[in-house]
């Protein structure tokens, strides 16, 4: 069940069909999950576009709110504003190895296509998930790269699955969650949509719809812990957006984290990643582009876009995730899902 299987209806503007960063066209998502004795974790994908990224770069942005993160790729895209490969979500110590695997992919890929790489720049985000799962094995590979490419959909599952098996959020189970929100200018409408990975936040401090409920759920299971994790936050539209329009827009996602509760804590990494699916390159692009771009003054309604579908992402991943055991450990996660309505 999603947030708004339980009557929240987060702020006023309307949701795209599915209610999640799909509703922008050409996006899809898919995981690949990984459950064994050890390990509770994953890889989660975002396709950016049915194209080859590599040659059909998108317009790109990233914006780090508190850097205790280990996110690779940000440092090409903050000089060239391009996203030239999927966008790929691991477990913190899992990062190089989906690196390394993303580079193969786009190599095969583009040979395909008889395009030779000598230079690419996978965009890999993570959040620690070593309270349930045994990071230090990193146990994440080429071979779940492809299994999430292969399975990437509109439609794609929330919750503890992929990247977000082993999260936890507000001291309470985490995971991937999504939502979306319709603007229209001149007549048009265009979506904004967000996934989430969450693994942040303090359970005393959760609130929802204006209700501070996180201490009645830790006084029931005493599970407060310090707010050490991480949010990565994806934002993807299909709004004729600049590279420098879009990390605008993606500043404003700390609201919905805001709103929620955290106070952004040392020990958490809080990254945010926009793009937009308007003016790709091509091939055939000559020297001097002639590319669309929104007027500056309605950039409001993203603003608003942008915190309404991350406040509501985060909770869907709540809510969707069910409670998570580390075998090894004992270590559990219990369910947003088990308390929300009778605290």
């Amino acid at each position: 069940m999603r947030a708004r299987e339980y009557g929240l209806n987060i702020g006023s503007m309307p949701t795209g069909k599915l209610n999640k960063i799909t509703d922008v066209p050409g996006v899809s998502v898919g995981h690949s999950t990984v459950i064994d004795e050890k390990h509770q974790t994953g890889v989660t994908v975002i396709m950016p576009c049915p194209e080859n990224p590599f040659t059909h770069k998108l317009p790109c942005a990233s914006y780090v709110l508190n850097g205790f993160g280990k996110t690779a790729g940000t440092v090409q895209i903050e000089e060239l504003g391009t996203l030239e490969t999927p966008i790929a979500m691991t477990g913190t110590l899992n990062v190089g190895k989906i690196h390394d695997a993303m580079v193969g992919y786009m190599i095969d890929r583009c040979a395909l296509e008889g395009k030779r790489v000598v230079s690419v720049n996978p965009l890999v985000c993570e959040c620690n998930d070593g309270s349930l799962s045994d990071g230090r094995d990193r146990p994440c590979d080429r071979t779940n790269l492809d299994e999430a490419i292969a399975s990437a959909c509109e439609d794609f599952a929330e919750g503890a699955v992929g990247s977000g098996r082993g999260m936890g959020c507000h001291g309470l189970k985490g995971g991937i969650g999504s939502s979306s929100r319709i603007v229209n200018f001149d007549g048009k409408n265009y979506t904004i949509g967000v996934l989430v990975m969450t693994n942040h936040g303090k359970l005393r401090d959760l609130q929802i719809d204006g209700r501070l409920i996180g201490p009645s759920i830790d006084d029931a299971i005493n599970a407060d812990l310090p707010d050490k994790g991480s949010c990565i936050v994806i934002l993807a539209t299909d709004i004729p957006a600049s590279d420098r329009q879009l990390k605008r827009i993606i500043k404003r996602c700390d609201v919905g984290l805001i709103r929620l509760g955290s106070f952004i804590g040392h020990g958490s990494g809080e990254v945010f990643i926009g793009f937009s699916t308007a003016n790709r390159t091509s091939p055939k692009d000559t020297q001097i582009r002639q590319v669309e771009l929104m007027n500056e003054d309605c950039i409001d309604t993203c603003f608003r876009a942008a915190a309404e579908a991350t406040e509501e992402a985060i909770l869907n991943a709540m809510f969707a995730a069910e409670a998570v055991t580390n075998a090894s450990t004992g270590k559990t996660k219990r369910a947003l899902s088990e308390f929300y309505g009778k605290v």
